[in-house]
């Protein structure tokens, strides 16, 4: 498993948690502190964030495969699987391809089918494929605040620590050879096809799930958390977490561990 960086805390049965595009295993740390006494929680940095190394191809299933690479380092099975953001889409074909290492899985507000990459990203998508967005970055990065209400703010309800954020996700990225233009290129790269292909695989999954939503993402609406509970026969429940953003893990972690608790224990 070369330059896969991941936290591993806490002894019991095993959590995963999977993180999305520019955030990194930090976006964990308060889900994590609430669990780590009675679980082993393990959370991985993606390929080219945090800790983890880029790697030529950074694509949503190529992701995949490197959560893949932690799991059989680790030697990793009956995992409770739990991802946000660009993240789900990670596991949602982890699940599919490698669906003998899951007890279970947790979506939370996610990319999912076409809304990969939601329609409130694309900006974002098409300013990393005309190579404009490493420039952008790279003279906001002295503008700590700037940069995170720019990148972050809408994934947040509030941005206590603005700098913090910058230094917890963002810096890692940049401050790696060439980082800025691969994180172009892992932007650029998001697409629907590999998410759409998976779908008759999804329809079949029978993987107990559990979907917890935050309602008041701009990215993610809320309805694609019923179009997995409609697709995915594994789906036991919709948690709806009012007015929660896209980052709810993070900032509304002590509302999310219940759920989690509640989940595996009853699967």
């Amino acid at each position: 498993m070369e330059g896969i960086s991941y936290v591993d805390v806490g002894q019991g049965p095993v959590s995963l948690f999977v993180h999305g595009v520019g955030t990194s295993s930090h976006l964990w740390r308060n889900v994590i502190a609430e669990l780590r006494d009675e679980r082993r929680c393990i959370a991985v940095d993606l390929p080219l964030h945090g800790g983890s190394a880029p790697r030529d191809d950074l694509s949503i299933p190529a992701l995949a495969e490197a959560v893949e690479e932690l799991c059989e380092h680790l030697g990793l099975t009956d995992v409770d699987l739990v991802a946000n953001d660009t993240g789900g889409a990670v596991a949602q074909i982890f699940a599919v391809r490698h669906r003998e290492r899951l007890r279970t899985l947790t979506l939370t507000n996610c990319d999912v089918h076409t809304n990969t990459p939601p329609d409130e990203f694309r900006p974002t998508v098409e300013l990393a494929a005309s190579g404009q967005l490493a420039p952008l970055v790279g003279v906001l990065l002295d503008q700590p605040e700037a940069l995170a209400a720019t990148a972050f703010g809408d994934g947040y309800e509030r941005l206590d620590d603005p700098a913090a954020l910058v230094d917890a996700y963002l810096r890692p990225i940049l401050s790696k050879p060439d980082g800025a233009r691969a994180f172009e290129r892992l932007l650029a790269g998001i697409d629907a096809k590999c998410m759409i292909a998976i779908e008759p695989q999804l329809t079949v999954l029978t993987v107990p799930t559990l979907v917890v939503w935050g309602t008041g993402d701009k990215f993610f609406d809320v309805s694609w958390a019923y179009w997995l509970r409609d697709t995915i026969p594994g789906v036991r429940e919709v948690v709806e977490l009012d007015g929660a953003r896209l980052f709810f893990p993070d900032e509304r972690a002590g509302e999310l561990v219940p759920h989690l608790r509640r989940f595996w224990a009853q699967a």
